[in-house]
């Protein structure tokens, strides 16, 4: 069964077609650049470009992956100074789509993109055979999924608010001004006492530390045991089976894992350092499309409504 899947992006649009059965890109992925400071219409007019690309039989299912805030329910864009889609503030997404696709759709699943990673990570990537898996992204931000056999968890005690780690805080302060793109550029600044001039960026602070650079790998290497330590008590909590990291800081895993399991072990349990397995992603790029594909695909499969995040 092909399933047609777009994944929104901050400045990027990929639309694709999935294989559920293997599950697998069915054709090669289109990407398109999205205009995420533009007008409602410029934003719409260019999914529905990357959504024509497709050939797309009458009456399909479709899963749309789109970053918060979003009112994934009703398909409505809930964007409000986050530094993109604000056009889209208050836009029904899902009714200016049905309008806009080349083939009117049956169904437009929306789900959250952390989730469509996690969710295409459990279908075929590094959380395949896990039954309680979470999955953290790090990039400019610090994403996350909380999966009980597949399903997102985004309420009651055992995850934070909303299954949501950039929630969380270190420090007094959002985890996010530590672990992300933002926060370690920040801190590797101050370690240097670096004037005007350009800031490196995380893959270069990552070089860097590999070189010998003591101020980059003690900024690594604090950014990631604050990220084991936050997400202890909720890895305990919920019982996970799994640790899954993906995202553009995962690629300097090298430096990654070590500080995290420090951060983990100071947690509430110890041994959670030692016997929880951590994974970077299998399938960094196909994860978000895999995972709208499952998701639509499922919602397709099944009586009821359906929500971006359950319970």
């Amino acid at each position: 069964m092909l399933t047609p899947v777009l994944e929104i992006g901050g400045t990027h649009v990929t639309a694709a077609l999935v294989d559920t059965a293997e599950p697998a890109l069915a054709h090669p992925a289109h990407r398109l650049a999205l205009p995420a400071q533009g007008s409602a219409d410029a934003i719409l007019t260019g999914l529905a470009e990357a959504a024509s690309r497709l050939p797309v039989a009458d009456g399909a299912a479709w899963g749309v992956a789109v970053p918060g805030p979003f009112d994934y329910r009703r398909g409505v864009g809930l964007f409000e100074g986050v530094g993109k889609f604000d056009s889209l503030h208050g836009v029904d997404v899902g009714a200016e789509l049905r309008t806009r696709l080349p083939v009117p759709p049956a169904t437009l699943d929306f789900l959250n993109d952390a989730d469509a990673f996690a969710i295409g990570e459990y279908a075929a990537g590094a959380a395949r055979g896990h039954a309680r898996a979470v999955c953290v992204t790090l990039g400019t931000g610090v994403g996350s999924a909380f999966l009980a056999h597949g399903v997102p968890v985004g309420s009651g005690p055992l995850v934070p608010p909303d299954g949501s780690a950039h929630l969380l805080t270190y420090g007094g302060k959002p985890l996010e001004d530590t672990v992300s793109r933002r926060g370690i550029r920040a801190a590797y600044t101050r370690a240097v006492a670096a004037g005007p001039g350009p800031v490196p960026d995380v893959r270069d602070i990552a070089a860097l530390a590999r070189a010998g650079d003591r101020s980059a790998r003690i900024v690594l290497d604090h950014a990631f045991r604050a990220l084991g330590e936050v997400l202890a008590p909720w890895l305990c909590a919920f019982e996970a089976t799994v640790l899954v990291v993906g995202g553009s800081i995962a690629g300097s895993w090298d430096l990654v894992e070590a500080p995290l399991r420090i951060g983990l072990a100071e947690g509430p349990d110890p041994r959670l350092a030692h016997r929880l397995p951590l994974r970077t992603s299998r399938r960094p790029a196909e994860a978000p499309l895999l995972g709208a594909a499952w998701w639509a695909r499922r919602g397709a499969d099944e009586s009821g409504t359906r929500t971006g995040r359950w319970s």
